[in-house]
Order: C-alpha cells, then sequence, then structure tokens
C-alpha cells in the first residue's frame, strides 16, 4: 500500500541553466483550531522550503471526510490531485514562471491554481 505521507522526488529541467534542478515534495492536511482545513504542498529544493497553502472556504474545496487527500478544488469548476506528479510539476512551473521558489515561504495556493488548472486542462 501506498504512503500518501511520504516525500516524493521531482526532477525538473532547467531551461535557463541546462541543468536538472530536484524537488522534493509531499502534501500534507492541516487543521487549525476555530478555522478551515488546508491542503499544503510543500516543495524543497537545496534545503529552502516553499509551501503553497490551499486554505478551504467558500468555494475554495480541501479534503474535509468528502474529498480524497490532496484534493483542491474551486466549487463545481476546477479540480486538481496535489498527488499527482504532473500537477505538482505544473505548480512548480508556474511558481518559478513568477519568480516565487527563490525563498522559503509560505504561498497562497489559490494564486497559482487558475494557470494550472488551465495547463492541465489542456494536456500540460
Amino acid at each position: 500500500m501506498r504512503s500518501e505521507r511520504r516525500i516524493r522526488r521531482l526532477v525538473v529541467d532547467g531551461a535557463t541553466t541546462g541543468e536538472a534542478v530536484a524537488y522534493l515534495w509531499s502534501v500534507r492536511h492541516r487543521h487549525s483550531t476555530g478555522g478551515p482545513c488546508r491542503e499544503v504542498l510543500a516543495l524543497t529544493r537545496d534545503g529552502v522550503t516553499t509551501r503553497l497553502v490551499f486554505q478551504g472556504g467558500e468555494g475554495r474545496l480541501v479534503p474535509d471526510g468528502f474529498l480524497p487527500s490532496g484534493a483542491v478544488a474551486l466549487g463545481k469548476g476546477a479540480a486538481l490531485n496535489l498527488h499527482e506528479p504532473g500537477v505538482v510539476r505544473a505548480f512548480v512551473d508556474e511558481a518559478a514562471r513568477r519568480g516565487l521558489l527563490t525563498g522559503s515561504a509560505e504561498l497562497d495556493g489559490w494564486d497559482l491554481f487558475p494557470a494550472v488548472a488551465a495547463r492541465r486542462a489542456a494536456g500540460g
């Protein structure tokens, strides 16, 4: 049986440097007292971690007993599975394109979600 909590490795070709870049990534579900649940995609490269946080709320769905682990969705619209390497790669590419992977940070994953969902729907 596969563990959904394990740390996985993603190797990305370096378009500008010509060198491959390796990320370690994992998905976790977080609870807060009195607040909505969050799904967190952690991306680590060279000891620097960037966390993409998907906080549940109106029209923003995260696993809550009805959705499976790693699922994030905008209402009845687009849905992504954060356990799929292709989805993680799309988030890495979009965050890198926006210059967001330069240091340790906690970012709102929903800001990247529309671009990633569009890319995945187009087959990327």
